[in-house]
């Protein structure tokens, strides 16, 4: 099977994807999943968009129906499964976002999934992308030096100003993630907390 094109992942089934390589999952589980750790600050949740891109990523090829269950007055559930295609196609996302600078919304959502990919893994990721971002904030931080030196008017700097701000502040939490994530600060991994009592509570209550 050819390498699913990366390009067309939309935040939402990168997010699908995750949570199917938790376990298998019927879409309103998914649903109730997202809500409760609160996805919303990441992207916009609904029925009808996850239910739209959980039928994309099965005509891909990316996830597949393992079976159908109907417990009393409830709707017909059809429980999904990741692919090794969708495996795959999930880490290679992560893969190429954790390290480019180039989409922050997209890297928000491969920040929150990051623990699918193993810590040795995360941190070369993150380091490319530290490069990148020391880069991208010399640029800034240079070219306001410079537009003072030539007396350019303050009102037109200030974005330039925000921007080298938010460089600067990204750089120092990475600096500070990287150092936990190297020391073994926290555990790490996508197995890591699939035994506690509230990850195990929060997956049976969504499954209701």
């Amino acid at each position: 099977m050819p390498t699913p094109n990366l390009e067309r992942l939309t935040p939402m089934a990168v997010m699908v994807l995750a949570l199917l390589r938790e376990g298998d999952m019927h879409p309103y589980e998914m649903v109730r999943l997202m809500r409760a750790r609160r996805d919303e600050r990441l992207l916009a949740i609904t029925n009808g968009t996850l239910y739209h891109t959980v039928g994309r990523l099965q005509r891909a090829e990316l996830v597949d129906e393992v079976g159908i269950d109907r417990e009393g007055n409830r709707p017909e559930r059809t429980t999904y499964t990741l692919t090794d295609a969708g495996r795959d196609a999930l880490l290679g996302w992560l893969r190429r976002e954790l390290a480019s600078i180039d989409r922050p919304t997209d890297f928000r959502i491969a920040l929150a999934e990051a623990h699918n990919l193993e810590r040795p893994e995360v941190v070369a990721h993150l380091r490319t992308r530290r490069t990148a971002l020391d880069e991208a904030h010399a640029q800034h931080r240079d070219g306001l030096r410079g537009a003072r030196d030539k007396a350019v008017p303050e009102q037109v700097l200030v974005e330039f100003e925000r921007q080298e701000v938010l460089l600067d502040a990204e750089l120092r939490w990475l600096d500070s993630l990287l150092s936990r994530l190297e020391a073994h600060s926290f555990p790490w991994g996508p197995t890591a907390f699939e035994d506690t009592d509230r990850y195990l509570a929060q997956r049976k209550a969504a499954q209701q």
